[in-house]
């Protein structure tokens, strides 16, 4: 069973529970509502018999004219009910109530009927007993004693007082009824529930129109979602969902699509990574092939100049293999690190005093700007001194700049202040497009990859993941040389 229709059993079962049990409840108010009002009604139509009753008392200043006197105590309150609905006499029916009044016909002088005829003397059938209609009645003395009538104990009785010079001399209990089994009341009932059922019955028929579409609302957006993530699956990530709702379903539609974006782009640079890695790898192996194949043909004569022509291609594939080794380390977080408290000025003069002759060489001018501030940072000073390296190596292979800016400042007030160290040259820098891709694997700005520039395309990402290891940011960006500039940040301590 699917989640739609699951969805409509459980909105639909539950509905029809309710609208049962609200039915049930209602009958059984108005059925209640009912029987009270009946009673409280015949108390209404008794009360009279109060009077009479007091008077009865009067006559000999007690009970004795009603002690025992059952029949007399029962036509006292027929004659009461007599006119009323509580008469326990059947009710004409409607189409009798209607029928108009009966058709007048000449009188007739001279018939003399027997005396036996049928309608003469003919008696109505003799209203019933007061109890033959579910209700019993009492007389009780002012110390709630029986004088006459019937007072059982399984029955709850509404006493009324009887009163003479405001004395209280006896009560009139008339038994309440628990149902109802004639008259209009009770035909109002019976009216009342089939009409609610009927109402039940259309509110069910509106649940399952509204549930119906209400469902589909909910679960069409989930089928969307489940068939685009089989297809991110099977490997198809140029796809994205669109719906416009401002729910948890919106908000779950966009991240797929981040996620069916973030996938595809982390395809194309596994493509991409696993070409530049055999592009990089293939170059200096076929030009060692070829260098061996040569001086093993007498092509080439067999002389240490040619040999070592082939150890430096050598060389440069150990050190590509070494890189992308220690890149791959970092990737997985095998890149060890032994931090402890330093302070970074001084440690960035000392790496650099090693660099102005090897600048010098490359005809780079070095010049400093740091602050004389002592800077604390907790970091392994082991791979900052590998972080500068990459960098100045970058700047000599790619800048083919004469100048290089090295500027050391704090950055930020407390509680998070920030040693911001900012690398620039004069060369010929790279455009905005490639600002954001120097850092990650193999990315060179130069597609033709000419070997005389050196470098695999590993330095600046290696970079990254020190800088992150250090929880630090990284950032390329244009300098005020004209050239590149490598923004790197570390929290202080």
């Amino acid at each position: 069973m699917n989640i739609q229709k699951k969805f409509f059993l459980i909105f639909f079962c539950f509905s029809l529970l309710l609208v049962v049990l609200l039915v049930l409840l209602m009958q059984w108010s108005i059925g209640k509502g009912m029987i009270e009002y009946v009673n409280t009604k015949e108390i209404e139509t008794l009360t009279p018999l109060v009077k009479v009753l007091a008077q009865e008392y009067e006559k000999n200043d007690n009970w004795q004219a009603m002690q025992g006197k059952n029949g007399k105590f029962r036509h006292l309150i027929l004659d009461q009910l007599s006119d009323s609905e509580f008469s326990g006499r059947p009710r004409p029916s409607r189409q009798n109530d209607f029928r108009g009044p009966p058709p007048k016909h000449p009188p007739s002088k001279h018939i003399n009927r027997p005396k036996n005829d049928s309608l003469v003397g003919r008696h109505s059938p003799p209203p019933p007993r007061p109890s033959e209609n579910g209700v019993h009645y009492a007389l009780l003395d002012s110390d709630k004693n029986l004088i006459v009538g019937k007072l059982l104990e399984d029955l709850e009785y509404s006493k009324i007082k009887i009163l003479v010079s405001d004395k209280i001399i006896g009560f009139f209990a008339v038994s309440k009824r628990s149902r109802l089994t004639q008259g209009y009341e009770f035909d109002f009932i019976e009216q009342q529930q089939k009409y609610l059922w009927l109402i039940a019955l259309l509110c069910m028929c509106l649940v399952a129109l509204v549930t119906l579409p209400l469902t589909r609302h909910v679960v069409e957006p989930i089928k969307l979602i489940t068939r685009g993530v089989h297809k991110l699956t099977q490997g198809d990530y140029q796809q994205s969902i669109h719906l416009k709702r401002q729910d948890e379903l919106g908000e779950l539609s966009r991240d797929y699509n981040e996620l069916a974006l973030t996938l595809s782009e982390n395809e194309t640079n596994r493509k991409r990574w696993l070409a530049n890695i055999s592009h990089e790898l293939r170059t200096p192996i076929a030009i060692l092939s070829g260098e061996l194949e040569a001086m093993l043909d007498d092509i080439r004569p067999l002389t240490k100049s040619n040999l070592a022509s082939a150890n430096d291609e050598l060389k440069h594939l150990k050190r590509l293999i070494d890189d992308l080794q220690q890149l791959t380390s970092a990737d997985i977080g095998g890149m060890r690190y032994q931090k402890k408290y330093e302070e970074l000025t001084f440690i960035l003069q000392n790496e650099l005093a090693k660099y102005r002759s090897y600048l010098a060489d490359a005809g780079i001018q070095l010049s400093l700007d740091l602050t004389e501030k002592k800077i604390g940072v907790y970091v392994d000073k082991t791979r900052l001194h590998q972080l500068f390296e990459n960098i100045i190596n970058n700047v000599i292979k790619y800048s083919s700049g004469t100048g290089l800016k090295i500027s050391l400042h704090v950055e930020g007030d407390k509680p998070k202040p920030l040693a911001v160290i900012r690398f620039e040259d004069n060369g010929v820098g790279i455009d905005d497009s490639h600002l954001d891709n120097v850092f990650e694997h193999l990315y060179r700005v130069e597609d033709s990859r000419n070997r005389k520039t050196g470098g695999s395309g590993l330095g600046l990402s290696i970079c990254r993941h020190i800088v992150i290891a250090h929880q630090g940011e990284i950032s390329a960006e244009h300098a005020s040389l004209g050239g590149l500039a490598i923004v790197i940040k570390l929290p202080i301590t």
